[in-house]
């Protein structure tokens, strides 16, 4: 559909036109973890869920990571070219300039609008929220979206419970100008977010905060520290109000889902979730077995797994929801569109 026929249709929507993931090769497996650390498979598992994840090799950045998954994302949709690049991280190449330029470049996407959405593991859904605007604002008809993370960059070696939790790798989704009833638009997007519950999950260093307290940084100020607990219950508490929300604007009930795509956090997260919705584990994706915690990865990266592997067909109505730092949330829905993921 071209611009002319969107202006008649009215305001147009964001269609999932293709999508892509990436995961690094290296693997570290809880028995890895073990060896160095005073923990054990069964303790791993047992609290979140994670046999092994993927860990990227010396040299390897989030962009590179960002740009695998974003190629083969537009080979999924079956066109070379965007309007606008997105990524979402929390783990960027720089803290200045933004990853999505350089990303954009490497692809090959010429001199497009590209810039880097900061949402921690709410990031790719917050991505939506941008790009379903920039779409129905006509300020571009095709978005490709990225969410990547080199988090193991971040993680403490002497941390036990965040060693066991985060990994890296990308998912990406290219998003293009389309009716709002047609099988791929994304919903209302519902977003939230909570300053006052920052320090929940952080990475203190780095920052002007840090640079500007005349003091040399604190031992460890540039690892990525949370608060399992109070972690725990912020994030099933937000993303069911959020997917409570997103549910009632497409006129679902729980029982309508076909799908719920949730933030790949923490196996006991995903349960509490699942019964708080209503929405039982075999309509629950899930990779975090093997791919653990990747942040503003996680989303995406699912998408493209559950599609590959068949646990998302054409047609399954699908609930999106993620939490993240900040605090961040948010959620959505779609019905999935007839797209072949590329992996």
């Amino acid at each position: 559909m071209n611009g002319d026929q969107l202006t008649r249709a009215g305001v147009p929507a964001a269609v999932v036109a293709g999508v892509g993931g990436h995961v690094p090769p290296g693997v570290l497996t809880n028995d890895d973890l073990s060896a160095r650390l005073d923990t054990t498979d069964e303790w791993i598992r047992s609290r979140t869920g994670i046999a092994r994840r993927r860990v990227a090799p010396r040299g390897t950045a989030t962009s590179d990571l960002a740009v695998a998954a974003g190629r083969r994302a537009l080979r999924s949709a079956g066109s070379p070219t965007v309007d606008a690049v997105l990524v979402a991280t929390m783990t960027p190449d720089h803290q200045a300039p933004a990853t999505a330029p350089e990303v954009a470049a490497r692809l090959g996407l010429g001199d497009v609008a590209a810039f880097d959405i900061g949402a921690m593991c709410s990031g790719f859904v917050y991505g939506l929220g941008v790009a379903s605007g920039m779409i129905a604002g006509r300020v571009a008809e095709r978005v490709l979206l990225i969410g990547a993370e080199v988090l193991t960059t971040v993680v403490d070696p002497e941390d036990r419970s965040v060693a066991a939790l985060l990994a890296d790798g990308a998912g990406a989704v290219v998003l293009r100008a389309g009716r709002p009833d047609e099988p791929g638009a994304v919903g209302r997007v519902v977003l939230g977010s909570d300053g006052t519950r920052g320090e929940l999950l952080k990475i203190a260093g780095g920052g002007s905060r840090e640079r500007q307290s005349g003091h040399p940084p604190a031992p460890g100020s540039a690892y990525f520290r949370m608060r399992g607990r109070e972690v725990f219950r912020q994030a099933v508490e937000r993303m069911s109000d959020a997917s409570r929300t997103a549910l009632e604007a497409a006129g679902w009930k729980s029982g309508d889902v076909d799908r719920l795509a949730a933030h790949q956090a923490n196996a006991r997260i995903l349960a509490a979730l699942g019964a708080e919705l209503d929405i039982p584990a075999e309509r629950q994706l899930s990779n975090i077995a093997d791919t653990g915690n990747t942040a503003a990865a996680s989303v995406p990266l699912l998408l493209a797994d559950s599609a590959r592997d068949g646990g998302l067909l054409p047609g399954h109505r699908l609930l999106l929801t993620a939490f993240g730092g900040g605090l961040t949330w948010g959620a959505t829905t779609l019905v999935w569109p007839d797209v072949t993921p590329c992996h």
